[in-house]
């Protein structure tokens, strides 16, 4: 084979290795951008949750002494 031909037999694997790591890489980062959504699912509802929990205890009865004083 000539110089030309290794050179772009080379340049075809260079290539053909950088589109399958770039594949990885995609499919890597759609699995962790579901992840971040679900995070943040679960904190916007664990928000809600704290904030009404917030409020609830905001309307409790002021704290008072016993009858039996």
């Amino acid at each position: 084979m000539s110089d030309e031909t290794n050179r772009i037999t080379r340049l075809e694997e260079m290539l053909a290795h950088q589109a399958k790591t770039i594949e990885e890489l995609s499919d890597q980062l759609a699995e962790q951008w579901k992840i971040v959504e679900q995070m943040r699912t679960k904190l916007d509802r664990l928000t809600e949750r704290f904030l009404s929990l917030e409020e609830q205890s905001l309307e409790a009865p002021a704290i008072t002494r016993p009858p039996h004083y």
